[in-house]
This record gives C-alpha cells, sequence and structure tokens, in this order.
C-alpha cells in the first residue's frame, strides 16, 4: 500500500520492468512504473501511523536531502503516545533532528545506522542505537533478499507531474530498494530540501586539486567524486579539460559548474553515454535546480551505480579518479560508514584498460601542523584504505622502511 499524507494527484507508482543496462540484466523494478494492486490513498500523517505502526515492526527512513522530518515526527508522536516497543528504524545518512533518538524514545524506537550521521552518534555511544556497517552498493541486497523485511518505507516525493508520476528526488540511492520491497510505503510531498554549503577551500587544498587535474586526470575521464573541499578544489581546477563524464556515487555543486561550462559532456561513456550517473545529490539550492526535470542527469540504484562490474568497464581508456577528501589524525570511534570508496577504488583500479586512476586525496598534515602519516593506528581510530601526502611522485619505496623510520 502507498498512503499519501499531502493530497495530490499521484496515481502511479511502481511496476518490474527490465532494462538491459543494470547489473546482470537483472529486472530491478523502476520507481516510476505502476505497481499492480497498489493504491495511493491520502491521509493524515498522524492517522497513517495510527493505522500501520506497530511494535517490533522494522521501518525504512528516506535519507541526505531528502529526509522526510514530518514524517519522522509523526510517526514518533505516535510510537510514545501508543506505548509502542522495539521498532527498528533503518537509514543511511539523515538530515534533521532524528527524534527516535532521544532518551525518550528509548524502548520504543532504536536506530540502526547503516551509514551514520551526526544526529545518530549520541544514541550510538550511549547504546540507544546501532551502526551496522555495510557497502553502500550491499544495502538493497538486504531488501531485495529478504534478509530485512519491512513494514514501513517513509520517503519524501515531488508533488506529481501532468502524468501522475512523482519523483523520489535528490535520493535514489537504497531508497528505491526499500519502496519496492516495503508492505507499506508513506510518502510526504516535497518540504524543502535540506541543504550542505561548500566548505571554503584553502590554499593546499588548491594546489592538491591543482595537481590532481593537471597530472592524474586526461580529457575523456569518466569522474567519480567525493563531497568536501579537495573534491571541490579538483573540480574547480577541470574547467579546462574536454569530454569528461560522470559515474559517481553522489555529486554536489561542483559538478553543475563543470557541466555548464562545457568540461562534462559524458560523450566518451559506455555505459549511458550522454548522461550524469549517480545514486543521490547533496549540495545547496544551486545543484537541486540542476537536477530537476534535467534529461542529462539520471539517478540510479546504488547496488547499480556502485558495483564494481559497472565501473570497470565504464573507463573509456582514460582515467578515473575516485576523489575523496579523508582525515586521518583523529578518527572518531564512530565512524560514517562504508560509502563508495571500496567500489571504486576497486573498480577504477580494475579499469579494462589498465588506465583507471584510484586517488584519495588529503592534506598531509593536520590544523595544529601534525603528520597525517603516522607510524600507528592509535586505541579506537579506524584503518585508512590509504594514506598519501601530494601526489607529485611514487613514494612506495620510502613507504615500504620500518615505521620508526617513516616517525623519523
Amino acid at each position: 500500500m502507498l498512503l499519501r499524507v499531502l493530497p495530490s494527484t499521484l496515481s502511479r507508482c511502481l511496476r518490474p520492468v527490465s532494462r538491459s543496462y543494470y547489473v546482470d540484466q537483472l529486472s530491478l523494478g523502476e520507481p516510476f512504473h505502476p505497481v499492480p494492486n497498489r493504491h495511493p490513498v491520502t491521509m493524515e500523517a498522524e492517522k497513517v501511523f495510527e493505522q500501520h505502526l506497530d511494535s517490533n515492526q522494522k521501518v525504512f527512513v528516506h535519507g541526505g536531502a531528502a529526509t522526510p522530518n514530518h514524517l519522522i515526527d509523526s510517526m514518533v508522536q505516535v510510537g510514545l503516545k501508543r506505548k509502542l516497543k522495539n521498532i527498528s528504524v533503518m537509514h543511511i545518512h539523515t538530515e534533521g533532528p532524528a527524534a527516535y533518538n532521544t532518551e525518550a524514545c528509548q524502548g520504543v524506537f532504536r536506530s540502526n545506522s547503516l551509514f551514520t550521521s551526526a544526529n545518530c552518534r549520541e544514541a550510538i555511544g550511549a547504546g540507544r542505537g546501532d551502526f551496522t556497517p555495510i557497502f553502500l552498493s550491499e544495502i538493497p541486497l538486504l531488501f531485495r533478499r529478504g534478509a530485512v523485511k519491512l513494514d514501513l518505507a517513509l520517503i519524501m516525493v515531488t508533488p506529481p507531474d501532468r502524468h501522475g508520476f512523482c519523483s523520489l528526488g535528490p535520493s535514489v540511492d537504497c531508497a528505491r530498494s526499500a519502496i519496492q520491497n516495503a508492505r507499506v510505503i508513506v510518502a510526504q510531498m516535497q518540504q524543502p530540501l535540506h541543504e550542505m554549503p561548500p566548505k571554503k577551500i584553502n590554499p593546499q587544498e588548491q594546489r592538491i586539486g591543482q595537481l590532481i587535474a593537471e597530472k592524474l586526470v586526461a580529457d575523456g575521464s569518466t569522474l567519480q567524486t567525493g563531497i568536501g573541499s579537495i573534491p571541490d578544489a579538483v573540480l574547480a581546477s577541470l574547467k579546462g579539460h574536454k569530454n569528461l563524464g560522470v559515474h559517481t556515487e553522489m555529486f554536489s555543486d561542483g559538478v553543475v559548474d563543470l557541466t555548464e561550462c562545457g568540461a562534462v559532456t559524458n560523450a566518451l561513456k559506455r555505459i549511458r553515454p550522454g548522461k550524469i550517473v549517480s545514486g543521490f545529490v547533496i549540495g545547496t539550492k544551486k545543484v537541486f535546480d540542476f537536477i530537476d526535470e534535467n534529461a542529462m542527469v539520471e539517478l540510479c540504484d546504488i547496488h547499480f551505480v556502485n558495483k564494481v562490474a559497472i565501473i570497470k568497464p565504464e573507463i573509456p581508456g582514460v582515467t578515473a579518479p575516485s576523489i575523496r577528501s579523508q582525515r586521518l589524525d583523529r578518527t572518531p570511534r564512530i565512524l560514517l560508514g562504508r560509502g563508495r570508496q571500496i567500489d571504486f577504488m576497486r573498480g577504477a583500479a580494475l579499469s579494462s584498460d589498465g588506465l583507471g586512476v584510484p586517488i584519495i586525496a588529503l592534506q598531509s598534515s593536520t590544523k595544529k601542523g601534525g603528520s597525517k602519516i603516522v607510524p600507528f593506528i592509535r586505541e579506537g581510530e579506524a584503518p585508512p584504505t590509504l594514506i598519501t601526502t601530494l601526489p607529485t611522485s611514487d613514494h612506495r619505496e620510502s613507504l615500504e622502511r620500518p615505521p620508526q623510520a617513516l616517525a623519523r
């Protein structure tokens, strides 16, 4: 059942359909086709949860810029009022206060973060919430294979177009598999999207971006970018390049400028040529306006976007940087989770023509002047995938020396 909490003319949602460019030629349901025997009903949010929320259920919550906080608040109010128990709230990164994490909700709701964020760390640290490490690309399999049986999926959708179709907006990622497999879908009409303003780029980060753009990215490259000041610095330094493509877990404002200046054309991509392929978008109104009704942008199931088998042949004889700003000096005990990094690092390294370039970029020193290149990982810290500094030469020989030599 699909439930709407605001009036609309939405009359279609889901129907399985085969698309040959998806992984292993599987038939993965598209979120913009009708589903047999699913009929939308318009209800007030509180009534939705009075009818369908119960103890011992599993509830999926849409994440990122599309976090449906109105539904979350209504769900929490009903759960507390009815004194329900043991409701698991499953989600990736969410924005907003995450009311189910408060002390008052202990025993009623328990957050299970598959990719966590600041609004969950206190609850996890206090033992009121959980963090489940998992590759983002594998989360859809939890729902499709029945390892996690969802009772409700709380999502935010756009108002319907003239044909009655709604969109998942900036966050398709694992939400798509959730709505395909949840018993009840609760859809909130779009509220203002959660924005994340870009960070200021310092001179060191600007130089790192220039070095990567000049020395590692060739014309025609397919890019996978992270979020943060160093990825933004790289993108800003690529405006002189030609025929770049984008196949990335997520993107933000920096891709907009690179596309509008003509550097990104996606013309040489092997999979979805002409399209910017991504799983979700985070940023400001600038990037949200860019993706709105933009036929050049295709947001897809994250199991497709992040799959190594898809990334590997996407490299059309050129480089494919995986750019990530990584802080290594004081990694918190509670981490974000395993997103795209390993998938894209492997995919780029295993590129069909051998020219893929996996990159992790970071400043070599902390804000206090300490080195980020360390001989050991302190207790409570997470081992990074790679420790590196400015990509100007090959340091493998020196890194093979004993840690004591590196410390000196």
